[in-house]
């Protein structure tokens, strides 16, 4: 685990970039096939399905097109997100690092943006990555993602307190790969589920659904 640990240090010096968008593309793709067999395993406890009626699959362009999205989107924009945060509040705002002040503003700027952000690129390209156009894709915004902002929104202020405060920035963004195993399986999950019950709760899906009754009349 040590030798591991320290060729990806190297890797990580010599090639940061590159290095960050290759363990972020794994991991999410990872995260896919959990999400999957997450799906399934739920499926068949409500349809009482046996293991011989439906065996578990991987979709394997599913795990490739979630892959591309830590690929293209996660690793070099966290990347550079990370590093430009952490320049940004050192320099600009002149908090001392490791303040209390310091790690509150860049929890609150990464909740505030880049938490938002990532959830609206995954969803869009999620939809438009299976086909769909642009008015299918809008609905699959409006119904997935203050869901996932709201439950997502008690978890990573957390993880993100602990990332700000103890680990050096050029290890943060492997911190939230480590954690983007569980998030991207969570989302490709709530993406997966379509109009599934749990939804309701939310105001977002309420508005989606007097919406297309109206369109109905």
């Amino acid at each position: 685990m040590l030798k591991v640990w320290k060729w990806y240090q190297n890797c990580l010096s010599v090639n940061p970039v590159k290095t960050q968008i290759i363990s972020s593309g794994f991991l999410w793709g990872s995260g896919d096939i959990a999400a999957q067999y997450i799906t399934h395993a739920t499926a068949k406890n409500r349809l009482q399905i046996s293991d011989a009626d439906e065996k578990f699959k991987i979709n394997w362009k599913r795990v490739a097109t979630t892959s591309m999205f830590g690929f293209g989107f996660v690793g070099p924009i966290g990347h550079f997100w990370y590093e430009g945060l952490d320049k940004f509040i050192r320099l600009k705002l002149q908090l001392p690092p490791k303040s209390v002040r310091f790690v509150a503003t860049k929890v609150a700027t990464d909740c505030i943006i880049f938490g938002p952000l990532d959830l609206f690129v995954f969803f869009s390209y999620m939809g438009f990555s299976a086909g769909k156009n642009v008015t299918q894709v809008k609905e699959d915004v409006k119904r997935d993602f203050i869901p996932a902002l709201i439950l997502e929104g008690g978890v990573w202020p957390i993880v993100q307190v602990a990332n700000f405060r103890y680990v050096p920035v050029r290890y943060q963004l492997l911190y939230v790969n480590i954690f983007c195993l569980l998030d991207s399986a969570f989302l490709s999950w709530v993406e997966q589920q379509k109009d599934a019950p749990w939804k309701q709760w939310f105001p977002s899906y309420h508005s989606l659904e007097e919406k297309s009754g109206k369109g109905d009349l």
